[in-house]
Protein backbone atom coordinates (compact mmCIF):
# COMPACT_ATOMS: atom_id res chain seq x y z
CA UNK A 1 0.00 0.00 0.00
CA UNK A 2 1.28 3.51 -0.79
CA UNK A 3 0.81 4.74 2.78
CA UNK A 4 2.88 1.86 4.13
CA UNK A 5 5.61 2.51 1.60
CA UNK A 6 5.74 6.18 2.55
CA UNK A 7 5.91 5.32 6.24
CA UNK A 8 8.73 2.87 5.62
CA UNK A 9 10.56 5.53 3.65
CA UNK A 10 10.43 8.18 6.36
CA UNK A 11 11.31 5.57 8.98
CA UNK A 12 14.42 4.63 6.99
CA UNK A 13 15.36 8.31 6.63
CA UNK A 14 14.91 8.95 10.36
CA UNK A 15 16.91 5.87 11.39
CA UNK A 16 19.76 6.76 9.04
CA UNK A 17 19.91 10.29 10.44
CA UNK A 18 19.70 9.11 14.05
CA UNK A 19 22.51 6.59 13.59
CA UNK A 20 25.24 9.02 14.67
CA UNK A 21 23.21 10.81 17.34
CA UNK A 22 22.34 7.99 19.73
CA UNK A 23 18.88 7.53 18.23
CA UNK A 24 17.69 11.14 18.20
CA UNK A 25 17.38 13.79 15.47
CA UNK A 26 16.09 17.32 15.12
CA UNK A 27 12.94 18.34 13.31
CA UNK A 28 15.06 20.48 11.00
CA UNK A 29 17.18 17.47 10.00
CA UNK A 30 14.08 15.45 9.17
CA UNK A 31 12.49 18.25 7.12
CA UNK A 32 15.73 18.88 5.24
CA UNK A 33 15.86 15.16 4.38
CA UNK A 34 12.35 15.23 2.91
CA UNK A 35 10.15 14.30 5.85
CA UNK A 36 7.28 16.77 6.13
CA UNK A 37 6.06 18.46 9.30
CA UNK A 38 2.81 16.52 8.97
CA UNK A 39 4.73 13.24 8.75
CA UNK A 40 6.62 14.09 11.93
CA UNK A 41 3.45 14.94 13.84
CA UNK A 42 1.80 11.76 12.58
CA UNK A 43 4.64 9.55 13.81
CA UNK A 44 4.60 11.31 17.18
CA UNK A 45 0.81 11.07 17.47
CA UNK A 46 0.76 7.30 16.92
CA UNK A 47 3.67 6.79 19.32
CA UNK A 48 6.33 5.55 16.93
CA UNK A 49 8.43 8.66 17.58
CA UNK A 50 8.51 10.93 20.62
CA UNK A 51 9.07 14.65 21.02
CA UNK A 52 11.77 15.60 23.54
CA UNK A 53 11.49 19.36 23.63
CA UNK A 54 10.99 21.86 20.82
CA UNK A 55 13.68 20.54 18.50
CA UNK A 56 14.50 16.94 19.37
CA UNK A 57 12.64 13.91 18.07
CA UNK A 58 13.28 10.52 19.64
CA UNK A 59 13.21 7.67 17.16
CA UNK A 60 11.65 4.46 18.44
CA UNK A 61 14.17 2.38 20.38
CA UNK A 62 16.32 5.30 21.55
CA UNK A 63 17.17 5.06 25.28
CA UNK A 64 16.78 8.82 25.84
CA UNK A 65 15.20 9.16 29.32
CA UNK A 66 11.59 10.33 29.58
CA UNK A 67 12.56 13.31 31.76
CA UNK A 68 14.11 15.03 28.72
CA UNK A 69 10.63 15.57 27.28
CA UNK A 70 10.06 18.50 29.64
CA UNK A 71 12.34 21.34 30.84
CA UNK A 72 10.95 20.63 34.31
CA UNK A 73 11.63 16.91 34.30
CA UNK A 74 12.25 15.12 37.56
CA UNK A 75 15.84 15.44 38.78
CA UNK A 76 15.48 12.08 40.52
CA UNK A 77 15.56 10.41 37.09
CA UNK A 78 19.01 11.72 36.27
CA UNK A 79 20.91 8.54 37.20
CA UNK A 80 19.40 7.13 33.98
CA UNK A 81 21.49 9.66 32.12
CA UNK A 82 24.43 7.30 31.74
CA UNK A 83 22.88 3.87 32.06
CA UNK A 84 25.17 0.97 31.08
CA UNK A 85 23.07 0.01 28.04
CA UNK A 86 25.24 0.02 24.90
CA UNK A 87 24.40 -0.18 21.23
CA UNK A 88 26.37 -0.86 18.08
CA UNK A 89 25.81 2.68 16.86
CA UNK A 90 27.73 4.18 19.80
CA UNK A 91 30.24 1.47 20.69
CA UNK A 92 32.89 3.13 18.57
CA UNK A 93 32.69 6.35 20.59
CA UNK A 94 33.07 4.57 23.91
CA UNK A 95 29.77 5.96 25.24
CA UNK A 96 26.44 4.25 25.78
CA UNK A 97 23.57 5.29 23.55
CA UNK A 98 21.83 7.11 26.42
CA UNK A 99 24.79 9.43 26.97
CA UNK A 100 25.17 10.23 23.28
CA UNK A 101 21.45 10.98 22.92
CA UNK A 102 21.39 13.12 26.08
CA UNK A 103 24.40 15.15 24.99
CA UNK A 104 22.88 15.96 21.60
CA UNK A 105 19.52 16.70 23.21
CA UNK A 106 21.16 19.15 25.63
CA UNK A 107 23.05 20.92 22.83
CA UNK A 108 20.00 21.21 20.59
CA UNK A 109 17.42 22.14 23.22
CA UNK A 110 19.49 24.83 24.92
CA UNK A 111 19.77 26.73 21.66
CA UNK A 112 22.54 25.13 19.63
CA UNK A 113 25.28 27.63 20.55
CA UNK A 114 26.98 25.55 23.23
CA UNK A 115 29.71 22.93 23.48
CA UNK A 116 30.11 20.16 26.02
CA UNK A 117 32.46 21.13 28.81
CA UNK A 118 33.84 19.82 32.09
CA UNK A 119 33.17 16.19 32.95
CA UNK A 120 30.65 15.87 30.10
CA UNK A 121 33.40 16.67 27.60
CA UNK A 122 35.78 14.27 29.36
CA UNK A 123 33.26 11.44 29.02
CA UNK A 124 33.23 11.89 25.25
CA UNK A 125 37.03 11.93 25.26
CA UNK A 126 36.97 8.55 27.01
CA UNK A 127 36.79 9.14 30.78
CA UNK A 128 35.62 6.06 32.66
CA UNK A 129 34.70 5.44 36.29
CA UNK A 130 32.90 8.77 36.82
CA UNK A 131 29.16 9.48 36.63
CA UNK A 132 28.23 13.20 36.53
CA UNK A 133 24.95 14.45 37.97
CA UNK A 134 24.44 17.11 35.26
CA UNK A 135 25.43 17.82 31.68
CA UNK A 136 27.85 20.76 31.49
CA UNK A 137 27.76 23.18 28.55
CA UNK A 138 29.64 26.40 27.79
CA UNK A 139 28.11 29.12 25.62
CA UNK A 140 29.24 32.56 24.40
CA UNK A 141 28.40 35.54 26.67
CA UNK A 142 25.52 36.98 24.66
CA UNK A 143 23.99 33.73 23.45
CA UNK A 144 20.36 32.97 24.27
CA UNK A 145 19.73 29.59 25.88
CA UNK A 146 16.83 27.63 27.31
CA UNK A 147 17.09 26.47 30.92
CA UNK A 148 16.76 22.67 31.12
CA UNK A 149 16.55 20.28 34.03
CA UNK A 150 19.79 18.31 34.29
CA UNK A 151 21.84 20.79 32.23
CA UNK A 152 24.26 23.35 33.71
CA UNK A 153 25.16 26.19 31.35
CA UNK A 154 28.19 28.45 31.90
CA UNK A 155 28.69 31.67 29.98
CA UNK A 156 32.32 32.09 29.01
CA UNK A 157 34.07 34.89 27.18
CA UNK A 158 36.30 32.27 25.67
CA UNK A 159 35.12 28.66 25.60
CA UNK A 160 38.63 27.67 24.59
CA UNK A 161 39.68 25.32 21.84
CA UNK A 162 37.10 22.66 21.11
CA UNK A 163 36.77 19.52 19.03
CA UNK A 164 34.43 20.10 16.09
CA UNK A 165 34.23 16.48 14.93
CA UNK A 166 31.59 14.36 16.60
CA UNK A 167 29.89 15.92 19.61
CA UNK A 168 31.13 19.54 20.00
CA UNK A 169 33.26 19.59 23.13
CA UNK A 170 36.20 21.36 24.72
CA UNK A 171 39.64 19.79 24.38
CA UNK A 172 40.76 17.52 27.27
CA UNK A 173 43.10 19.97 29.02
CA UNK A 174 40.41 22.67 29.11
CA UNK A 175 37.69 20.20 30.10
CA UNK A 176 39.81 18.73 32.92
CA UNK A 177 40.41 22.05 34.63
CA UNK A 178 36.79 23.15 34.27
CA UNK A 179 35.54 19.80 35.53
CA UNK A 180 37.64 20.28 38.67
CA UNK A 181 36.42 23.86 39.10
CA UNK A 182 32.78 22.77 38.80
CA UNK A 183 33.18 19.68 41.00
CA UNK A 184 30.85 19.21 43.95
CA UNK A 185 33.74 18.98 46.44
CA UNK A 186 37.51 19.31 46.73
CA UNK A 187 37.76 15.53 46.84
CA UNK A 188 35.86 15.22 43.56
CA UNK A 189 37.98 17.95 41.99
CA UNK A 190 41.18 16.09 42.90
CA UNK A 191 39.67 12.84 41.63
CA UNK A 192 38.87 14.31 38.21
CA UNK A 193 42.37 15.78 37.86
CA UNK A 194 43.95 12.45 38.78
CA UNK A 195 41.69 10.36 36.56
CA UNK A 196 42.24 12.52 33.49
CA UNK A 197 46.02 12.14 33.73
CA UNK A 198 45.95 8.52 34.87
CA UNK A 199 43.65 7.50 31.99
CA UNK A 200 45.87 9.45 29.57
CA UNK A 201 43.11 11.72 28.37
CA UNK A 202 45.43 14.68 28.80
CA UNK A 203 49.20 15.00 28.75
CA UNK A 204 50.75 16.40 31.94
CA UNK A 205 52.60 19.14 30.05
CA UNK A 206 49.39 20.27 28.32
CA UNK A 207 47.49 20.33 31.61
CA UNK A 208 50.23 22.40 33.27
CA UNK A 209 50.32 24.84 30.34
CA UNK A 210 46.55 25.26 30.45
CA UNK A 211 46.59 25.77 34.23
CA UNK A 212 49.11 28.59 33.86
CA UNK A 213 46.57 30.50 31.74
CA UNK A 214 43.95 30.44 34.52
CA UNK A 215 43.85 33.73 36.41
CA UNK A 216 40.97 33.04 38.78
CA UNK A 217 39.74 29.80 40.26
CA UNK A 218 37.57 29.06 43.32
CA UNK A 219 39.96 26.20 44.12
CA UNK A 220 43.22 27.79 43.08
CA UNK A 221 45.30 26.57 46.04
CA UNK A 222 44.03 23.00 45.95
CA UNK A 223 44.09 22.63 42.17
CA UNK A 224 47.53 24.18 41.84
CA UNK A 225 48.92 21.70 44.35
CA UNK A 226 47.16 18.66 42.88
CA UNK A 227 48.11 19.53 39.31
CA UNK A 228 51.77 19.77 40.35
CA UNK A 229 51.45 16.45 42.17
CA UNK A 230 49.95 14.57 39.23
CA UNK A 231 51.93 16.26 36.46
CA UNK A 232 55.39 16.79 37.83
CA UNK A 233 56.34 14.38 40.60
CA UNK A 234 59.92 15.67 40.73
CA UNK A 235 58.63 19.02 41.99
CA UNK A 236 55.96 17.69 44.32
CA UNK A 237 56.30 19.17 47.81
CA UNK A 238 54.53 16.29 49.57
CA UNK A 239 57.21 15.52 52.14
CA UNK A 240 57.86 19.18 53.00
CA UNK A 241 54.12 19.81 53.24
CA UNK A 242 53.81 16.84 55.56
CA UNK A 243 56.48 18.17 57.89
CA UNK A 244 54.72 21.53 57.99
CA UNK A 245 51.42 19.82 58.79
CA UNK A 246 53.09 18.00 61.67
CA UNK A 247 54.30 21.29 63.12
CA UNK A 248 50.85 22.87 62.69
CA UNK A 249 49.26 19.90 64.51
CA UNK A 250 51.82 20.17 67.36
CA UNK A 251 53.26 16.77 66.49
CA UNK A 252 56.99 16.00 66.47
CA UNK A 253 58.66 16.79 63.19
CA UNK A 254 59.95 13.63 61.51
CA UNK A 255 63.40 12.87 60.22
CA UNK A 256 63.29 12.83 56.41
CA UNK A 257 65.05 10.69 53.82
CA UNK A 258 66.71 8.23 56.20
CA UNK A 259 68.80 5.68 54.29
CA UNK A 260 67.98 1.99 54.82
CA UNK A 261 70.31 -0.65 53.38
CA UNK A 262 69.27 -4.16 52.43
CA UNK A 263 70.89 -7.08 50.67
CA UNK A 264 69.71 -6.26 47.16
CA UNK A 265 69.96 -2.49 47.41
CA UNK A 266 68.88 0.44 49.55
CA UNK A 267 66.04 2.92 49.85
CA UNK A 268 65.13 6.13 51.67
CA UNK A 269 62.37 6.51 54.24
CA UNK A 270 60.18 9.53 53.54
CA UNK A 271 59.54 10.27 57.22
CA UNK A 272 60.55 8.49 60.43
CA UNK A 273 59.34 9.17 63.96
CA UNK A 274 60.73 7.98 67.32
CA UNK A 275 59.58 4.52 68.29
CA UNK A 276 59.90 2.98 64.84
CA UNK A 277 56.96 4.66 63.13
CA UNK A 278 57.54 5.25 59.41
CA UNK A 279 55.31 7.36 57.15
CA UNK A 280 55.56 6.96 53.39
CA UNK A 281 54.24 9.84 51.27
CA UNK A 282 53.09 8.36 47.97
CA UNK A 283 53.23 10.78 45.06
CA UNK A 284 51.22 10.21 41.90
CA UNK A 285 54.07 8.27 40.31
CA UNK A 286 53.64 5.58 42.99
CA UNK A 287 50.43 4.40 41.32
CA UNK A 288 51.81 3.97 37.82
CA UNK A 289 53.29 0.84 36.21
CA UNK A 290 55.30 -1.43 38.53
CA UNK A 291 55.59 1.18 41.30
CA UNK A 292 52.90 -0.43 43.53
CA UNK A 293 54.90 -3.68 43.58
CA UNK A 294 58.12 -1.90 44.55
CA UNK A 295 56.25 0.04 47.23
CA UNK A 296 54.77 -3.17 48.65
CA UNK A 297 58.19 -4.85 48.81
CA UNK A 298 59.64 -1.83 50.59
CA UNK A 299 56.74 -1.56 53.06
CA UNK A 300 56.97 -5.27 53.85
CA UNK A 301 60.72 -4.97 54.39
CA UNK A 302 60.16 -2.09 56.84
CA UNK A 303 57.52 -4.10 58.72
CA UNK A 304 59.81 -7.10 58.97
CA UNK A 305 62.34 -4.81 60.66
CA UNK A 306 59.83 -4.43 63.53
CA UNK A 307 58.63 -1.03 62.42
CA UNK A 308 55.15 0.26 61.68
CA UNK A 309 54.29 1.88 58.36
CA UNK A 310 51.58 4.44 57.57
CA UNK A 311 51.04 5.21 53.88
CA UNK A 312 49.60 8.58 52.85
CA UNK A 313 48.87 9.45 49.19
CA UNK A 314 50.04 12.98 48.55
CA UNK A 315 46.60 13.78 47.13
CA UNK A 316 45.23 12.70 50.51
CA UNK A 317 47.23 15.48 52.16
CA UNK A 318 45.32 17.92 49.93
CA UNK A 319 41.81 16.53 50.39
CA UNK A 320 41.80 14.68 53.75
CA UNK A 321 44.76 16.11 55.66
CA UNK A 322 43.04 16.29 59.09
CA UNK A 323 41.92 12.65 58.88
CA UNK A 324 45.44 11.41 58.09
CA UNK A 325 46.94 13.60 60.81
CA UNK A 326 44.46 12.12 63.29
CA UNK A 327 45.66 8.63 62.35
CA UNK A 328 49.26 9.74 62.81
CA UNK A 329 48.44 11.16 66.26
CA UNK A 330 46.90 7.80 67.26
CA UNK A 331 49.94 5.93 65.98
CA UNK A 332 52.34 8.15 67.91
CA UNK A 333 50.24 7.75 71.05
CA UNK A 334 50.54 3.96 70.91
Amino acid sequence: MPSTSRRDQRTAIACALAHNYGGVVTRRMLIKAGVTKKDIETEIAVGRWRAAGRHTVVILGSPLPAWTASPRGSASDRPLLFAPTRSAMTARVGLDATAVACFWWALWETGGRGVLDGSSSLLVHGLTGFVPSVIDLSIPPGAYFTVLEGVRVSRRRDSGEFAARGIPRTVPEVATIRAAQLAASDRQAALLLCMSVQQRLVRPAELLDQWRTIRRSPRRSLMGSVILDVCDGAHSLGELDFAGMCRAACLPEPRRQQLVRRRNGSYFLDAEFPGGLVVEIDGFQHFVGMAPIEDALRANDITLRSRRVLRIPVIGLRTDGPAFMAQLRRALAT
